[in-house]
């Protein structure tokens, strides 16, 4: 404690910072990682405020404490200036060897190369990366299909620390690269090589059979096997992860987790009803078991997890107000801490289990009613929409705005929908506009012109 006397608190001048004050607002819903020790407590330094505007998890202080160590320590200086350089610079144009496109070079933090977006790749033979030293302030890639000098590129310009990969080839060695997050997919990817920056990895449809070849067999990883099912596989070569995200359906197994002996922490999200877990006894064997956090998991019961002796905080957020009394029962005077939020009542869930918006309740109880009725009446009109093709292009246009001018009095009156309100806002109009038959570019451009949220 001594040698931490008169430390000031951390102050952000990486990236686009300017010097801001390293400051986060934590809820009991977050556990303290079990790989932080408490050391004791000194005051808070003079004229940092009592509280800040900004939430996050407790990951975010080892996050920031990294990132502008990486700044400080790691990245070349010329680098570093031509990024802050690029601030005041206009429009740039760069081509990559199929033509000629013009981009901001203070604006492309992400620079979408897969084919999705507007930016143009040849579509076979070299492609000219030297168009990224035009842009020296993109952090972020998205790529889809063979390497095609993408690792070599990336190794020269340490400045792009994470990577979206569609597609990926058999082999993919990033060994050589500044990456800390990487997102990848790839039925045919056999072998994967990390480089030791990389902190978060996520993988969507890949081969069971992967070797992923990682620092101290993953333990700096934070794994998300994302679109995970009731047949999750964990890749070898990952013996060492730590934390781990199951983001998926709604039925998910943790039987292969068995095999990650040094596993700490667990989240567990269910994106589909009914929020189910089988094979939970797996988890018997993970005696560094310290942390699981719920999302959703609506088809759980008090006794679904096994007994975890190194438990020490469970966080559930969305089940059903059934079952509360009894997790508070099992967990009393056991030394864990139970965390529970979003509890509903089972009537209440009959009706709204498969409603996007039911959540928007946890937030305000009559605007998220009200959100679910708006859903539950566009459903309603669309599937009899679906019965009667004739009908269905211009009442389908019409239910649609509908359901988002209902959502626009909800924001207006109660003002529960936040960026993440937004997003799943968006989902849902454009699953309806799908089961609709709307082109997708149509759904979009609807949803831009009709919401004021």
């Amino acid at each position: 404690m001594d040698e931490l006397r008169g430390v000031g608190p951390l102050m952000l001048d990486h990236h686009a910072y300017d010097g801001c004050l390293a400051h986060v607002s934590i809820g009991s819903w977050h556990a303290v990682p079990p790989g932080f020790v408490w050391l004791g407590n000194l005051p808070v330094p003079e004229g940092v405020p009592a509280l800040s505007n900004t939430y996050s998890g407790w990951h975010s202080l080892a996050d920031d404490v990294v990132r502008q160590r990486r700044w400080d320590r790691e990245l070349p200086a010329a680098a570093k200036d031509t990024y802050l350089a690029a601030a005041t610079r206009g429009a740039v144009d760069v081509d990559f060897g199929a033509g000629t496109a013009t981009l901001g070079a203070a604006t492309p933090r992400l620079l979408d190369l897969s084919g999705a977006g507007s930016m143009r790749v040849p579509g076979s033979g070299p492609v000219r990366w030297s168009a990224l030293d035009q842009l020296p302030r993109c952090t972020a890639l998205a790529w889809a299909g063979p390497e095609r000098g993408l690792a070599g590129a990336l190794a020269d310009r340490p400045i792009v620390s994470s990577l979206t990969w569609r597609d990926a080839p058999p082999v993919v060695d990033l060994t050589d690269t500044g990456l800390q997050h990487l997102s990848l997919s790839g039925a045919d990817v056999r072998e994967m090589r990390l480089p030791r920056s990389l902190h978060g990895l996520e993988l969507a449809a890949v081969d069971p059979g992967l070797a992923v070849y990682a620092a101290d067999g993953g333990r700096w990883l934070h794994l998300i096997p994302s679109g995970a099912d009731a047949e999750t596989t964990v890749p070898a070569g990952l013996h060492g992860v730590r934390e781990i995200a199951l983001d998926g359906g709604g039925t998910m197994s943790v039987t292969a987790l068995r095999e990650l002996k040094r596993l700490e922490s667990l989240r567990i999200h269910w994106r589909q009803p009914p929020g189910q877990l089988i094979d939970a006894a797996a988890l018997g064997s993970l005696t560094s078991l310290a942390v699981i956090e719920l999302v959703d998991g609506y088809g759980l019961d008090a006794d679904t997890l096994p007994e975890l002796t190194s438990l020490t905080q469970l966080s559930i957020s969305g089940l059903r107000r059934s079952i509360v009394p009894a997790l508070k029962t099992r967990y009393r005077g056991t030394g864990v801490r139970l965390v529970i939020e979003g509890a509903k009542r089972d009537t209440w869930l009959a009706a709204n289990l498969n409603n996007p918006f039911r959540d928007w309740i946890d937030d305000d109880a009559r605007g998220g009613a009200a959100a679910c009725k708006a859903y539950a009446s566009a459903v309603r009109t669309l599937d009899k929409l679906l019965r009667n093709r004739d009908r269905q292009a211009d009442e389908a246009e019409s239910a649609l705005r509908t359901l988002l001018e209902a959502l626009n009095t909800i924001d207006q009156k109660y003002e529960i929908i936040d960026t993440l309100r937004r997003e799943e806002a968006f989902d849902a109009f454009v699953e309806l506009a799908t089961r609709a038959q709307v082109p997708a570019h149509l759904a979009d451009q609807w949803f831009d012109e009709w919401r004021d949220f």
